[in-house]
């Protein structure tokens, strides 16, 4: 398990065997500074996750470590903090693509759920990314392309978060 707070970065939720991975683009800002996944005020992960299903109640971003819990981890594809993912480069992300699918197949997953478009997008050189399954594994394990939950992400309301997710909760519950 992975699970330690490293002042350097924000600190992977991993275990090998793990029915779902979900995958942030990079650490935003307060998750960096507190070392805990969507720390941020306005990100709406912890209450979709909760409400499509993947979790009983509601946890909160200093408790991350119990997703393992329920089949699940965290980590971001680029582990360089920003106040935004638009500060990345496509290039920074390029770059980080082949330690994140050795870090994918050192895990192995079942799903790995990227938040957003934008990581996907880089590392697989695909511009054109359709939201849910993906026709190409990513690192071994099936991909999923979800809305990314940020308080920034205003074109989805909570509503249509908790349907993506919850489209992948399914999915992956009826695959056990």
């Amino acid at each position: 398990m992975s699970c330690a707070i490293d002042a350097q970065s924000l600190p992977d939720v991993l275990e090998p065997g793990l029915s779902l991975v979900f995958c942030g683009i990079n650490p935003g800002m307060r998750a960096a500074a507190t070392g805990h996944h969507f720390e941020g005020r306005n990100n709406r992960f912890w209450q979709t996750v909760h409400l499509a299903g993947f979790t009983p109640q509601q946890i909160r971003p200093e408790d991350d470590c119990t997703l393992l819990r329920y089949g699940c981890g965290l980590t971001t594809a680029v582990s360089r903090p920003t106040a935004r993912a638009g500060e990345l480069s496509r290039l920074e992300i390029e770059a980080a693509a082949s330690d994140f699918q050795r870090k994918i197949e050192q895990y192995a997953p079942r799903y790995v759920a990227f938040l957003g478009k934008m990581a996907i997008s880089a590392m697989s050189g695909t511009r054109d990314i359709q939201w849910g399954l993906q026709a190409d594994r990513f690192g071994g394990a099936r991909a999923w392309v979800l809305p990314n939950p940020s308080g920034l992400n205003r074109a989805y309301s909570l509503d249509s978060l908790v349907s993506a997710y919850r489209e992948l909760y399914v999915a992956v519950a009826s695959s056990s």
